[in-house]
């Protein structure tokens, strides 16, 4: 089962169509940095629909050693930053991002990427790949 790394806006679509709870069949562990945990408590502060990560047990929060400079200069916000220098550091593992920069950036890091995110989650239609992770039905 893969093991994955999320930004922010692929939990938040995967909260509010009931995903979360799909987790244990879609991943084996899945991990944000502080900066995605950050993101998702300041979106409950504000009252917007969004997922408790300390309500995750299975949630991990690790952080990255180090961001590439060159990455810094992309108009890119702290938790697809973060999310994406993680991935570098663990590349078996699966990055989950919908921003196009960010996951144009990341293809040119060669990390590992689920495709088609926002349309799966927001179909609901979501199929196992054996060959690539997660694949999502358009």
């Amino acid at each position: 089962m893969p093991e994955a790394i999320s930004n922010t806006s692929p939990m938040l679509y995967l909260y509010r169509i009931g995903g979360l709870d799909w987790r244990p069949q879609l991943f084996s562990e899945v991990w944000i940095p502080t900066a995605v945990f950050e993101e998702l408590e300041e979106g409950q502060r504000k009252g917007y629909e969004v997922p408790d990560p300390s309500a995750y047990r299975w949630l991990e929060v690790v952080d990255p050693r180090a961001t590439p400079s060159e990455w810094l200069a992309l108009d890119l916000g702290p938790g697809e930053l973060a999310t994406m220098a993680v991935a570098l550091e663990n590349p078996t593992r699966i990055l989950l991002l919908d921003d196009m920069l960010a996951r144009r950036t990341a293809q040119a890091a060669s990390l590992q990427l689920v495709r088609q995110i926002k349309e799966g989650f927001m179909r609901r239609r979501l199929i196992l790949s054996t060959n690539c992770g997660l694949l999502f039905e358009c």
